[in-house]
Order: C-alpha cells, then structure tokens, then sequence
C-alpha cells in the first residue's frame, strides 16, 4: 500500500521515525524502477531541536518547503557534493522532517550500481543518506515532489518491526545543536548490513 498524505502529516516526528523503520521507499525516474526498505532514520523537529533547519522559524529558500503540509520531499546539498533526502512530515506551518540515512536495496539493484559507479552489491551502495540518494537516482531537482507517486513514494508492506529490534541513539554530525545533539532521534534496524556506517 502506497503511504497516504495523512500518513506524513501526524503530529509527533519521533514517532513517525521510529514507525518508518521497515517502509519501503521506491523511486521511478525514466522508466526505471529502483528502491527498498527503510533501515535507518533520523527525526528532526521544528519545536526544541535546534539541529532542525526550521529551528526558531527560520525560513529560507531551502527551508521553505518543510513549512507546506507533510507529504513531499526536502532535497538539499550538503558539502557541495553528497544530496540527502528527506520526507516533509507534520500539518502546514509545523516544520518537521524525517531524514532517510539507509536502505535495504530491493528494486533496481543493477540500475542503483550504475549509479553508484560499483561493480558489486555491497554496504555502501545504499547504506548512508548520500549514498542512497545517490542510487535512488534523486537530486536537488527533486525538491518539493510529493511522497505519493509516481516518481517518488513510500509503500507499507505490512512488515512489522518490533521495537526490540530498533536502536535508538543521538542522530549523526550536529555537534553544533549543543543538548540536542545528545536526542536519541536516529533509528536503525538492529543487525542490518545496510545501515550507515556512522556510530
């Protein structure tokens, strides 16, 4: 089942992080069908997270789109060169956002290690947010498409992930968030080869 805009749009994204943890996210560029499941999230909330791009009601043009309602996708640079991807979440005007840091490649394997430039399945293909954007086929231009299709969507499968099998640990490279960084707001699936590397 295709994940509907109300799905985005609930009001705590912590929990939905944590609840994405077993999705699917697929995309569909030129005929080509790439995607997987959902191993590794990080939350970030508009409310008392200062690592939140939407901290304090900032409101830029690469900001702009976290403030419309829950449902599309945030696509920014970082560095200069590694793309990351993130699902818009919470009702208009509330600006959260959940960050998609690694898959379990699915779909598309040989069109994602094109991609990737790589010769072989391995963790890096998609086991981190650049990475997998990257194998996704998703970039900057991408900014702003809805979650819903149909080049970009989120499929529930119905694959419960009990919470014994999560970890829940501070979110990654936000040292600049003082207390917040220490937030336990990064999701992995416990045991999965495909999550980043990052500790």
């Amino acid at each position: 089942m295709i994940l509907p805009l109300s799905y985005y749009q609930q009001p705590d994204v912590v929990a939905l992080a944590r609840d994405l943890i077993g999705k699917y996210v697929f995309t569909c560029f030129d005929g080509q069908l790439t995607g997987g499941r959902i191993v590794e999230t990080e939350a970030y909330a508009h409310v008392n997270d200062q690592a939140c791009h939407s901290h304090l009601g900032r409101f830029t043009s690469r900001t702009r789109i976290m403030y419309e309602a829950g449902g599309v996708a945030y696509v920014y640079l970082i560095y200069g060169r590694y793309v990351l991807f993130n699902l818009v979440t919470n009702v208009a005007g509330k600006a959260d956002a959940v960050l998609i840091r690694g898959i379990e490649p699915t779909e598309g394997v040989p069109e994602m290690l094109l991609r990737r430039g790589l010769a072989a399945v391995q963790r890096n293909l998609t086991g981190g947010p650049g990475l997998l954007t990257q194998a996704l086929g998703i970039s900057t231009k991408h900014y702003g498409l809805p979650l819903t299709g149909p080049n970009i969507w989120l499929e529930d499968r119905a694959e419960l992930v009990a919470d014994e099998q999560v970890v829940a640990s501070p979110r990654v490279g936000i040292d600049y968030a003082g207390e917040d960084a220490a937030l336990p707001w990064r999701f992995r699936l416990r045991g999965s080869a495909w999550t980043s590397p990052a500790k």
